[in-house]
Parts: structure tokens; sequence; C-alpha cells
């Protein structure tokens, strides 16, 4: 089942689908609050339902995938996201947003894990950093232009606008994994008790990596809420504040690639490029926490989509190549719900820290635990053989 030049490309879009799901809703009901009479609190729970569902079934989805095979697990979840899409954009009111949001978050719990088990299971050894890489770029571009596009068209023709299309393209990225991506045999799997699934999740192989991407999902949630607030601030505006988390975006989507492709051609060790990301990462949130000035700001976005761009495929490659084909989803699933909880207790660390204090703060606290996951990712690593 290795390639190499496997056909990954419906997969980027299946990753490009989720991210645009979650960034492009959030940012159009923030928009939209207002308008349908809700209080912070309704807004706040409705945000939340889309990573609550993640969080139950990223692993349960994960290990489905193991049974029956990658590719009908995500053509099923981007279906079912497809589904309740249009639920969205049919249903007015909240109880229409509630299930829709919830149910999306559903089906991404489907097809994002299978996805990266099938990047694992499809790329080779040799090759097997760059399609990580490739894959979360274009989940980057889909955190980066998921606001900027939900928020186009709800403009252009309110929130049900914004539904139709996530619909479309869960369509059309269903549609082209099916008929597009090779299909991935379902492998003999022993028999596992919850005993051997807890050494598992506890073994450095995958805890070390598992921390690695949580640190990082953490530090860009931080830093796409916090840098366009520290930046309205300091005056530039709005416009100004989102070129600040394209540049974030934009910079992890470039340094991605390139980095998996070190690491395949053995330039890039696996604890240099996660450990370094992290230091990078914690850096520019220090920057900009201390001496949040329009320059600086710009400078901590470099950094920190660097740090991110650098760490995350390198920790899925090191996964993929420690964990057997036969339970690629179910790791896969359980790396995933480490992003999750990184993505939810950032945000939640750094605004109760602002809440009493000031941004700038909230944004040192999360450097400062950055890097101190990233000393515990040096120290955790060097036990662990690295094949890069």
């Amino acid at each position: 089942m290795t390639s190499p030049r496997p056909r990954l490309a419906p997969l980027y879009l299946a990753g490009f689908t989720t991210a645009f799901g979650a960034h492009g809703i959030a940012a159009a009901l923030g928009a939209e609050t207002e308008d349908i009479g809700w209080t912070l609190l309704a807004f706040g729970f409705t945000l939340a339902l889309y990573d609550v569902a993640e969080v139950l079934l990223k692993p349960v989805f994960g290990a489905l995938s193991d049974r029956i095979g990658v590719r009908p697990v995500i053509v099923a979840g981007l279906l079912g996201f497809a589904a309740f899409s249009v639920v969205g954009a049919l249903v007015p009111g909240t109880v229409g947003l509630v299930v829709a949001r919830f149910g999306q978050g559903a089906a991404a719990s489907a097809f994002s894990p299978a996805s990266s088990a099938a990047v694992a299971r499809l790329a080779d050894d040799a090759s097997r950093g760059r399609y990580f890489g490739r894959y979360g770029s274009w989940k980057g571009l889909g955190y980066a232009l998921g606001p900027l596009l939900g928020a186009g068209l709800v403009v252009w023709a309110g929130l049900p606008a914004l539904f139709w299309a996530l619909a479309a393209v869960a369509l059309v990225a269903a549609a082209w994994v099916r008929f597009g991506v090779p299909a991935v045999p379902v492998l003999p799997r022993k028999r596992v008790t919850v005993a051997d699934l807890v050494r598992e999740l506890a073994a450095p192989g995958f805890l070390v990596p598992a921390l690695v991407l949580a640190a990082t999902t953490g530090g860009l949630a931080v830093a796409v809420g916090f840098l366009p607030l520290l930046g309205r601030q300091t005056g530039i505006g709005t416009f100004g504040s989102m070129v600040l988390v394209t540049v974030l975006a934009i910079v992890s989507s470039v340094v991605q690639p390139w980095a998996g492709s070190l690491h395949d051609r053995g330039r890039l060790p696996i604890r240099a490029g996660a450990v370094g990301g992290l230091a990078l990462l914690a850096a520019g949130m220090l920057l900009a926490g201390l001496w949040p000035v329009v320059g600086v700001l710009l400078v901590a976005a470099v950094l920190a989509g660097a740090g991110v761009g650098l760490a995350t495929p390198l920790a899925f490659a090191h996964l993929a190549s420690s964990t057997p084909p036969d339970r690629m989803g179910r790791t896969m699933g359980s790396a995933e719900l480490g992003r999750e909880l990184g993505d939810a207790g950032g945000p939640l660390v750094a605004g109760a820290v602002a809440t009493a204090t000031v941004p700038g703060v909230g944004l040192v606290v999360i450097g400062g635990l950055t890097a101190g996951a990233g000393i515990l990712a040096a120290l955790g690593l060097r036990r662990i053989p690295d094949e890069g």
C-alpha cells in the first residue's frame, strides 16, 4: 500500500473542509450574534458544540476506520457534514444552528482522523513527512480563509449561503475521495484490552508527539484570537488585524510541506523540529505579549506560523512511523483528541488570565506554557529513537 506518488489531493480537500467549517461558521456566528438576539452564553455554547462533538467522537471514529476501512469513514463523514450543513441552511433560528453545529462537529470527527490515517497508510516512510506537511498546509488554509470566506458569504446572502457553500464543498470532497483515493485494505487486528489501550496512550512514542500537537494547536488558537485583539488596540483597525492572522496562516502553510520534506531527506530530526517549532511559537507569544506594537506583532505572527508549521507535520510523521498500520485510525483519533483539548484549553487559559490582568499577560502565560511543553518534548524525545 505504498506508492511514490500517492493520490492524496482529495484528502487535502477533506482537511480544508473541516477547518473551513470550524472557523468559517464561528466567525459568521460572531458577526450575526446581535441580529439573532443571542446572549454571549448562548453564543459560546453554540461555538463549543463543534469542539465538544469532536472531543467525544474522534477516538471512536478513528477506531472504526481500523475496522471497516478509512475511505468509507471519510466518505460517510463528508456526506454527514453536507447533510447537517443543509439543516443549517434550511432550518431557521437557534434550533437549526445548534443541530447543524453539533452535527458538523460529529461528522468532522469521522473524516478528520480517518483522513490523517489515510495519509499515514498511503504514504511510505520516505515521503510521509512531506505529505503530512501538505495535508496540514491545506488545513491551515481552511483556518485562514474560513473567516474571510464565511464573512463574505454572510454579507452577500446571509448565513444560509455559508451553510450551502459548506454543503457543496463537502459533497465535492466526498465524491473525490470515493473515486480518487485508493482503497486501503483493512488489516487483521489483535484483540486489545483496556490495559493495552492505556499502555499505548501512555507510551512516550504516542504521548510526546501528542503533547507537541496539543501545544501547537493551543498556541495557534490563542494567536488567532489575541493577535487581532492586540492589533486593534494598537490602532491598525480590523483589516490590519486580519492581516496578522493571514500572515500567520500563510507562513504555517508554506513551512509545513518544507519541514516535512526536510525530515524525509534526513535533514530535520523529529526532536530538533518539534522542539524548535515550540520554541519559535513560544517566542512569538512572548514577544507579542511583552511588546505589543505593530512591527513586533507582525514578527510574532511570522514566528508563531513558522513554529506551528515546523512542529505539526513532524509530530504526525513520528506518530505514523511508530504506529502499527492495523491501529493507525485509533492512534490518529486519539492524537486529534489531544489537539482539540489544546484548541479549547489554550484560549480558556489565556482568556482567564487576560480577564484578571491584561491581554498581553495572557499571551505571556501561554508562551511560558508552550516553552514548558518544548522542554518536556526535548526530554521525552531524547528517549525515543529518531527515524529522522
